[in-house]
């Protein structure tokens, strides 16, 4: 017999795997997850949204090949396993970025290949696609990317029109105008961070997220 309330539970259950890193388990605001491209590439808007597609490419295909083989990898050397699945993705968005996007790519450096330790993946892959079925995993994956990418973008933008007084490159200022040139310093990555931080701790305890 057909069970309507069950497939309802199953639709709501996926919708919760792939809503929840937005806000309430937001990798960078939440869980302060990834801070160390949180904080070096966010000096412009573009960064962001480049290091995140990335990430969520990388979150996505290496959860739900883990998820998959979680069945075939033994414990001893899961986290081996999925360092190696994690690697393997990440060197192709490495050379997809070399390919066709060589501007972003010099300007993300060393920050593609360390997606690799990148906890947010690694955390990801030991916390939920191990122990979940494929399509929980890729929406979980899905979900995380997307609210990573959100709030790095959020975090460079901010930098970006207080420290340049432009956005995705479009001035939005004269170029007389004086802008803060510590928000696209370390020091301004750190206050805007920890500003962010506090804004969403607020909205999580306002709306009882």
């Amino acid at each position: 017999r057909y069970c309507f309330n069950c497939e309802r539970r199953y639709e709501m259950s996926n919708l919760k795997f792939f809503t929840n890193g937005f806000i309430k388990e937001n990798p960078t605001f939440v869980l302060v997850l990834g801070t160390c491209p949180t904080l070096a590439v966010t000096t412009a808007a573009m960064n962001g949204i480049g290091m995140g597609a990335a990430t969520t490419f990388v979150l996505v295909f290496s959860n739900l090949l883990i998820a998959a083989l979680k069945n075939f990898i033994p414990d001893k050397v899961r986290i081996a396993a999925f360092i190696l699945v994690i690697a393997t993705f990440v060197t192709i968005v490495d050379l997809v970025m070399k390919a066709f996007t060589p501007d972003l790519y010099k300007t993300l450096g060393i920050f593609i290949p360390l997606i690799v330790v990148n906890f947010i993946i690694l955390g990801r892959a030991e916390a939920f696609a191990q122990k979940n079925a494929v399509i929980p995993a890729i929406l979980d994956g899905l979900g995380m990317g997307i609210g990573f990418t959100l709030a790095i973008t959020l975090m460079g933008g901010i930098r970006e029109i207080l420290g340049n007084g432009s956005i995705f490159d479009i001035r939005l200022v004269s170029q007389d105008t004086k802008t803060i040139l510590m928000f696209i310093l370390p020091p301004g990555a750190f206050l805007t961070y920890g500003y962010l931080i506090a804004i969403m701790n607020v909205v999580k305890r306002k709306y009882d997220i």
